[in-house]
């Protein structure tokens, strides 16, 4: 049964606002939570726009469509991946203690971010069929680029270690694909404020994680905790 509008609206997500932003950043922030919390086939645009305080018509002037809005929360979220995994690589020295802070910044989210990433993943075969509209199919494209970026981020720096005898030999793209689908089934059943908090998932899965990528089990224990 669809959720009333007066429900949706009451159960999103408190953000404070600012003068400074942009309409567009608005929509994008309150679909991705409509999408979170409600399922995206469930999400009806026109919630969207009237939790953003605008009609109907006037989020085409943004987004083409739900679809399309859809697509660009999906690339935006991929390239913050991308960038913070840039980013702390490069602020470490030791290859595995920047390995262990990548994986703890995946789990170093805002009640948002995590919608975000079950929106993500939740719907993630979307990107993999071809749209009509122009508009739509270059965001949808842009999507799969920065989900091929984003693996092959991962791949070379996995390589990496195993070229420096810190990782064992193994396919790093087949790797990649097996630690990030151990994150990814995360958010398909973790909800903010449940029994479990983030921190305590984030202790559980980065362990795993690093056995996945090779590391020995008493190693892995020593560089999570």
């Amino acid at each position: 049964m669809a959720t009333p509008r007066a429900t949706r609206a009451g159960n999103r997500t408190k953000q404070p606002r600012t003068s400074s932003r942009s309409k567009r950043e608005d929509i994008l922030a309150t679909a991705t939570e409509y999408f979170g919390q409600h399922g995206y086939e469930d999400t009806k645009w026109a919630d969207v726009a009237e939790a953003v305080g605008i009609g109907s018509t006037a989020l085409y002037h943004y987004f083409e469509s739900k679809q399309h809005c859809l697509y660009v929360i999906m690339a935006d979220a991929l390239e913050s991946f991308r960038s913070d995994f840039e980013r702390i690589t490069s602020e470490h020295d030791d290859y595995l203690e920047a390995l262990v802070a990548v994986l703890r910044s995946g789990f170093d989210l805002t009640e948002r971010e995590v919608l975000r990433n079950r929106v993500l993943v939740a719907e993630q075969g979307l990107v993999g069929i071809r749209r009509a509209s122009p508009r739509e199919e270059e965001a949808r494209q842009l999507a799969r680029e920065r989900t091929r970026d984003l693996e092959l981020a991962w791949a070379t720096y996995l390589a990496r270690g195993m070229e420096q005898g810190l990782l064992p030999e193994a396919d790093p793209r087949l790797l990649t694909r097996a630690f990030l689908g151990l994150y990814n089934s995360v958010w398909h059943w973790y909800r903010p404020r449940g029994a479990l908090p983030l921190t305590e998932v984030a202790d559980f899965f980065i362990r795993r994680q690093l056995v996945v990528i090779g590391l020995p089990a008493e190693v892995a224990d020593a560089k999570a905790g």
